[in-house]
């Protein structure tokens, strides 16, 4: 089904409603690779919903339809030297796609943020305001279109993230920034996983206001070398007086020759994909205090291939062929959460995608969705 209008959208819910059929929510279909296999499902194409309605630079607010390519946004918005400041990435190229084909309703139903989260938040935290259908066939709206909202229940931070689980987003309102006038990304060359989660946490610390930082334990662009990058970002004046002071924390590290504009973004943009990693290996996408980031490795006995660190530290990628379960329990024991991102189809009908929930915050979500969507027309089992 492909709709075009919210009176359309709605009538195919309440269509699917009384004849129990169940709708998979799709815009550019990137991430169809997570989760095991809709075939159950009839998808809901929500590409029917694209254009950009209102976009206020002065004020720093754009609402556009949720079928939107998100390419189309962030031209529209480097136009105007404004950026989406989380930092969302398209997930195609992890599966061997060409980029190009997400959407913004699925970058912020997917809770999709990049490098940048770690400083500037995530999806839920620039989603202003939106308007859905609910899996009781019903149009509604939450939030509004100013910075400044605090009626009722902070809906768009319950659809950020929610992956289609509650309701079809038609509509959405986000907060746009000032993109930064230049950028440049210091390499530092030779670190262990020990030493470079703590200097990234130290700089992090730091009045230098670095902007994101990761480390990849193998980089074939640095002939196999382990590299941390550490990202400054702003006017011109300031990232040089900033980068001088990054220059005195990293003094006796070897530093290899800085990323400006251009290459530095490629930089970032290969590292919200996990690049370096490859295309084809099982690929794991790990939440995790960064104190704990290197137990996991240790553990489950990965090389310096197979893991890379973003979010100084606080995101850990690992490719991984052996036991879901190994790391899954990794995970927990280092007190986060493993979310299954690349697999084959067998290993994605058998393993949940995302991270099980605890009895009482599983059955807490079961409510939530129930209330959305009390006849589970958005219950594909995707996940």
């Amino acid at each position: 089904m492909r709709p075009t209008r919210v009176d359309e959208l709605a009538d195919a819910v309440a269509d699917a409603a009384r004849s129990g059929q169940r709708l998979a929510i799709r815009g550019g279909g990137s991430k169809d690779g997570i989760g095991a296999s809709e075939d159950d499902a009839t998808v809901l194409d929500m590409t029917g919903f694209s254009g950009v309605i209102d976009y206020d630079p002065p004020e720093l607010v754009l609402t556009a339809e949720a079928g939107t390519p998100l390419i189309e946004i962030e031209a529209l918005l480097a136009s105007k030297g404004q950026a989406l400041a989380f930092g969302p990435f398209d997930h195609g190229p992890i599966f061997g796609r060409a980029p190009g084909a997400a959407t913004l309703g699925g970058v912020i139903a997917a809770g999709v943020a990049g490098s940048l989260r770690l400083t500037q938040g995530g999806a839920r935290d620039h989603l202003l305001g939106f308007e859905a259908v609910s899996g009781r066939a019903e149009r509604f709206v939450a939030g509004a279109k100013v910075v400044k909202n605090v009626t009722g229940y902070d809906l768009p931070k319950l659809m950020a993230g929610s992956w289609g689980r509650l309701a079809a987003m038609t509509q959405l309102t986000v907060k746009v920034l000032p993109g930064p006038r230049v950028q440049v990304t210091k390499l530092v060359a030779g670190l262990d996983v020990g030493r470079a989660l703590r200097l990234m946490a130290s700089v992090m610390r730091s009045t230098a206001e670095v902007w994101a930082a990761a480390h990849i334990p193998s980089s074939s662009a640095h002939g196999g070398e382990a590299v941390t990058g550490i990202l400054l970002a702003g006017f011109p004046a300031s990232v040089e007086a900033r980068s001088r002071q990054l220059d005195t924390l990293l003094h006796g590290h070897a530093q290899l020759e800085a990323l400006e504009d251009d290459a530095s973004t490629a930089f970032w943009r290969n590292a919200a994909i996990a690049a370096p990693l490859g295309p084809e290996r099982p690929l794991w996408r790990i939440s995790v205090p960064p104190s704990k980031a290197a137990t996991i490795g240790t553990t489950l006995g990965l090389g310096a291939g197979d893991q890379m660190f973003d979010w100084a530290g606080g995101l850990l990628w690992v490719a991984y062929e052996g036991e879901a379960g190994a790391v899954r329990k990794a995970a927990e024991a280092a007190g986060g959460q493993a979310m299954l991102i690349r697999a084959p189809a067998p290993m994605r009908a058998s393993v949940p995608a995302l991270a099980p929930r605890r009895p009482g915050t599983e059955a807490l979500e079961e409510r939530v969705r129930r209330a959305f969507d009390p006849f589970g027309v958005f219950a594909t089992g995707r996940f």
